[in-house]
């Protein structure tokens, strides 16, 4: 059963705010609706369609057995974007997005390896009996920097088959890289954001976290469904 989206949520939850209208992209023009005071207006039927177009493509890459990539770095963003991922058992990025993360596969795959290891030798108590208390510290202070920049990709497994990216400006690098690769991006573009290099354009507000979270939850039950359908198979 296909997401159903409900135009009444999405304007309830603040997805038709636009940012001033001095900070517009000229590109965004066919997803306005209007200007109120010196804002603008996105319109919501162009949300909707960006949504049905977007959410069954996300199915299909779920469906299929690929991984879908979700980014969003902004700090109010953080937060929603890790607990989706998780919940779908989906790869994430939520810190800083590091050059190389889809196109240095090599490096990228190097640190995650580390991160791993030095893991499981923490678990099973490897470290402690090889190194002194001072020397285990580092260890974990290693690991937990190593989380933060590879945690929500450890098991990413090799190129995704999508990336949900919910503010293509603040992450353009994580839209480049994907680009480069020709993996698909699914993005929350807001009124002062070219739309050109997203293959699944989903105008809206990405600044209200009621809103973004909202967009979260449809993407999120978009790859669940397609989860579950590649179970039934």
């Amino acid at each position: 059963m296909a997401v159903t989206v409900d135009i009444k949520q999405l304007l309830e939850a603040g997805v038709h705010f636009g940012h001033k209208t001095s900070r517009w992209h000229p590109k965004m023009a066919p997803y306005i609706h209007s200007k109120r005071q010196d804002s603008h207006i996105i319109d919501l039927t162009k949300t909707v369609e960006g949504l049905d177009k977007a959410l069954p493509f996300l199915t299909s890459v779920a469906a299929s057995g690929k991984q879908v990539l979700f980014v969003g770095t902004k700090k109010q963003a953080k937060e929603a974007v890790k607990a989706t991922a998780e919940k779908v058992n989906q790869p994430y990025v939520t810190e800083r997005w590091i050059g190389g993360m889809l196109t240095n596969v090599a490096t990228v795959t190097q640190q995650v390896k580390k991160l791993k290891d030095l893991e499981k030798r923490m678990e099973n108590g490897d470290l402690e009996k090889r190194y002194n208390k001072l020397e285990v510290q580092r260890f974990a202070e290693e690991i937990v920097e190593l989380n933060e920049k590879y945690g929500g990709i450890k098991n990413l497994n090799g190129r995704p088959g999508a990336v949900v990216v919910v503010d293509v400006l603040a992450d353009h690098n994580a839209v480049k890289e994907a680009t480069v690769l020709g993996v698909p991006v699914v993005g929350v573009v807001d009124s002062n954001a070219d739309p050109t290099p997203i293959q699944y354009v989903v105008p809206g507000n990405d600044d209200a976290i009621k809103g973004v979270q909202l967009l979260l939850d449809y993407f999120g039950e978009a790859v669940a469904e397609g989860v579950a359908k590649k179970g039934d198979a």
